[in-house]
């Protein structure tokens, strides 16, 4: 698995932003969003049940993240079609403020080597990728387990002091000055 310090890969995927057919579909590369963090999460599979809760958690969030100079992109292995369908169907869904990327060839998914071998899907993985492309945080949970959007933000604001942040900082409270 790619991890801290590493570039994030190069990708262009389709990604669902809309419900309505005519102009829900848009191409999303590594270079869509210049200067700017990105949090890229996967979730494993459309039409399931932890996954829906993430993604509405990530886009109750997301003028949190806009705040901080920040673009959320949600992915999965699914199609574009599928996206679109559940984010059709499912109430929570309906307005995300973020793409849905489709990584239906599984791509990025190997590349950052989180495709699960045994279940073929990618993993709930999260990452936070500075403006350089330099990836500077990792979290992935079981698939059977819901992450935190509020810690990967938490984290986020942490990575933005460029500065040492003790355990449970949070935006706001001191930083550590060494002396």
């Amino acid at each position: 698995m790619l991890s801290i310090g590493q570039r994030f890969p190069e990708f262009s995927l389709t990604g669902v932003v809309s419900n309505d057919v005519s102009n829900a579909f848009q191409t999303f590369t590594d270079q869509s969003f210049p200067d700017k963090w990105l949090v890229v999460f996967f979730w494993p599979k459309d039409f399931t049940f932890v996954c829906p809760t993430e993604i509405a958690a990530f886009g109750q969030l997301e003028k949190a993240f806009q705040e901080r100079d920040a673009q959320v992109l949600g992915a999965s292995i699914d199609s574009e079609f599928v996206h679109l369908a559940w984010r059709s169907e499912k109430q929570e869904l309906r307005n995300l403020p973020f793409p849905m990327l489709s990584d239906i060839k599984r791509q990025l998914s190997m590349q950052l080597g989180i495709l699960d071998a045994e279940a073929g899907v990618a993993q709930r993985a999260t990452f936070i990728v500075d403006p350089q492309g330099v990836i500077r945080f990792v979290y992935v949970t079981d698939l059977n387990v819901g992450r935190s959007p509020e810690e990967v933000l938490r984290v986020l604001d942490a990575l933005q002091t460029d500065e040492l942040c003790p355990c449970n900082w949070k935006q706001g409270d001191a930083t550590i000055k060494v002396a």
